[in-house]
């Protein structure tokens, strides 16, 4: 239908990242993540995964538990959820893919996960792949396969989802992109020059 054609858009849409977090702390400690970057070059890949991480990691300390956030910066978009019990995830995709079915997406995931490893295991972190979740992020690329499974997430309009245009928007007061990413252990020092050079260039950055 028009509808759907409007709500899915035109352009291929993509998945880069799905990385699920304990928000027992205030930092998030990471618990599982998995990646697709075949869509970019293989010299680019390492940083692309690298700035994939250090944004998961940046939003995920950044929203606390009972909030929704989605940032927008240049065509991508990270969408953060943690739940009241303190498990969070963070999706980041295209912009055209459909806000919906990326929170549905995130809410499955986290559900699947807790399945396979309780609360009480998260000691031993990060964990490898769960290959159930696995199999939705590949079947979640494309959103009209995945709609039929999002349905039944009852729950998405409960909670507002606070919507940011850049990622510097996210920043508490004081604190400032280019201290973060100076000081952050995601970022190897190849990374960490290629965003120098991609902001006084003003040109793509991966999510930044």
């Amino acid at each position: 239908s028009s509808g759907i054609n409007a709500e899915y858009g035109q352009g291929r849409m993509k998945i880069l990242s799905l990385s699920i977090w304990n928000k027992e702390a205030e930092k998030g400690v990471e618990l599982m993540t998995i990646h697709d970057v075949s869509q970019f070059g293989y010299f680019q890949r390492s940083s692309v995964t690298e700035f994939l991480k250090f944004t998961a990691q940046f939003m995920a300390d950044r929203t606390a538990p009972g909030e929704r956030k989605s940032v927008k910066e240049r065509e991508y978009i990270c969408h953060t959820l943690v739940k009241s019990d303190k498990i969070g995830g963070v999706l980041i995709c295209d912009e055209e893919y459909p806000q919906r079915v990326a929170y549905s997406f995130i809410l499955k995931s986290l559900d699947d996960f807790c399945k396979h490893h309780p609360k009480s295991t998260w000691r031993g972190v990060p964990f490898p792949e769960v290959a159930e979740i696995k199999q939705q992020f590949d079947l979640f690329q494309d959103p009209r396969k995945a709609d039929s499974i999002t349905q039944i997430q009852g729950d998405l309009d409960e909670t507002k989802v606070i919507l940011y245009n850049t990622i510097e928007q996210v920043l508490e007061r004081g604190e400032k992109l280019d201290d973060i990413v100076a000081k952050s252990e995601n970022l190897s020092l190849t990374s960490k020059q290629f965003y120098k050079t991609a902001k006084s260039t003003n040109s793509c950055c991966t999510i930044l």
